[in-house]
């Protein structure tokens, strides 16, 4: 019989049949499409919906610290904070202010006392050196070939002193400046009229009547040209005078009134804590309110005493002067204008009422009128006897010289022109003692008004003294209080 074998498969497989078939694999879904409605809806909202803008930009950090600031001011720490920086800030502004401010004014009294008020001296000195060099030039003239030394000494002087006064005066004018074309016109008349001068006194010693006609010529040179340009420099140095006093003068409102507002800053922030923490006195603020009160009493009192001294010294000094120069010039005028009335011997004449005058004799009577006047302004202004004193014996001597004047005018038209020249010029009870006596006197009482205007305008300068540093140095201290002040309370919040 047959033998029915197994046929076994290979080691570890599984024996053969039929294969298990595999899983089908899911079939992918169709996408369902979405109602109609819905995507109007998507369609709606897409439409609605803002466009993308660009990214904002990132915050400096200025605006982020603005922004702290402005939150922390919301707070009573960050109030706090801006109050005292207010206070500090009002403080030392106060300070700063008060020391620029009183140092133009100190620095304007210095120039008062060391420069503007010196040059107008000096303008008038040569004011009057020219005015004095032409009287001793027609003194000298009258005597002849025996012109004394004390005249001659007297013209050297005098031309001396105006050239010494003009290069000081152009040293200190400014470049372009009508003042320096001034000097500088000086400058060229005066070599001028001494040719004129040492011409007439050459052809006066040899007797020749031309000498007279270079003596007049070199007058009107002096009269008409040489000293109008010193008188207008004379006004212009008093002009930078008043200009200085008026600098040094002014009020410092600027730093009175941020004084005052501090000084309210201060007190608005006392009363401010005192309603809030029930406490009287903060010693930091209480510091810095003394400082400042300080200054500002020190600010006011001192230079209202600076411009007390200053306006003394303008009053009773500078005005003084002026009045004293004017009157010392008229003097040496009509001493000019007399010795040429004998020089001219009626060459020169003016029709005054329908007669024909002599017409030095007009122009010296005229400026003993100047004169006159002007010794009475000059004793109404002395302020002591001292300056009262060689004011009145001026006075008492150009009487003295009008009544011998007179005397000698009739001499010369009665024909006695040596009588009249003796009266004039002599030795003894002349014209020319009672006009030296004015001309000392009037020095004398310059020397004196000189020494007051010092004096005063020396105090209103030192009544500034230490005021600016001491303006900033207790504004410095008055600030740090106003921030320790505050800073002590703000403690009580940590």
């Amino acid at each position: 019989m047959g033998e029915v074998r197994v046929a076994q498969a290979p080691n570890g497989s599984a024996p053969p049949g039929p294969a298990t078939p595999p899983l089908p694999a899911v079939p992918p879904r169709a996408q369902v499409p979405a109602p109609a409605h819905a995507q109007v809806h998507a369609q709606a909202r897409a439409a609605q919906a803002p466009p993308p803008g660009p990214v904002p930009p990132r915050r400096t950090a200025f605006a982020e610290g603005v922004e702290r600031l402005r939150a922390a001011a919301v707070t009573e720490p960050g109030r706090l904070r801006a109050i005292g920086a207010l206070l500090a800030l009002l403080v030392v502004a106060f300070g700063a202010v008060t020391a620029w401010q009183t140092s133009d004014r100190a620095a304007a009294a210095d120039d008062v006392l060391h420069r503007s008020q010196p040059l107008s001296s000096e303008a008038a000195a040569i004011y009057r050196s020219l005015a004095e060099a032409n009287t001793a030039a027609s003194t000298g003239f009258l005597a002849g070939g025996q012109e004394t030394k004390d005249s001659r000494e007297r013209y050297e002087r005098g031309i001396r002193t105006a050239a010494e006064g003009l290069v000081t005066a152009a040293a200190n004018s400014e470049p372009g400046s009508a003042a320096a074309a001034t000097v500088a016109e000086l400058n060229r008349l005066l070599p001028e009229y001494k040719g004129l001068i040492e011409r007439a006194r050459v052809y006066n010693r040899q007797g020749f009547p031309v000498g007279g006609a270079y003596l007049r010529y070199a007058n009107d040179t002096m009269q008409k040209d040489m000293l109008p340009k010193a008188e207008a420099l004379y006004t212009s140095e008093n002009r930078r005078l008043g200009g200085d006093y008026g600098a040094a003068k002014s009020y410092p409102w600027a730093a009175i009134a941020l004084g005052v507002l501090a000084l309210a800053a201060l007190a608005w922030a006392q009363y401010r804590i005192y309603r809030r923490t029930n406490r009287v006195l903060n010693q930091g603020l209480v510091a810095a309110t003394a400082a400042t009160v300080v200054v500002l009493l020190w600010l006011v009192v001192g230079h209202s005493v600076a411009r007390s001294h200053l306006s003394a010294s303008y009053d009773h000094g500078v005005r003084s002067l002026n009045v004293l120069n004017e009157a010392r010039l008229a003097s040496l005028k009509a001493r000019g204008n007399e010795n040429l009335t004998l020089v001219a011997r009626g060459a020169e004449s003016r029709t005054v009422g329908g007669e024909p005058q002599d017409a030095y004799d007009l122009e010296y009577r005229a400026e003993m009128k100047t004169l006159g006047e002007e010794l009475a302004e000059a004793r109404r202004l002395a302020d002591d006897a001292a300056g009262e004193r060689p004011v009145t014996a001026a006075a008492g001597d150009m009487a003295k010289w009008q009544e011998r004047h007179k005397a000698a005018r009739q001499e010369d038209e009665n024909g006695d022109y040596q009588q009249a020249l003796e009266m004039v010029i002599g030795d003894e009870n002349a014209t020319a003692e009672y006009f030296d006596g004015v001309d000392t006197r009037l020095a004398a009482a310059l020397a004196h008004e000189e020494k007051e205007f010092e004096r005063a305008a020396g105090d209103g300068r030192g009544a500034m003294t230490g005021l600016p540093a001491g303006a900033g140095t207790l504004a410095a201290l008055g600030a740090a209080g106003a921030v320790l002040g505050i800073a002590r309370r703000l403690s009580e919040y940590r």
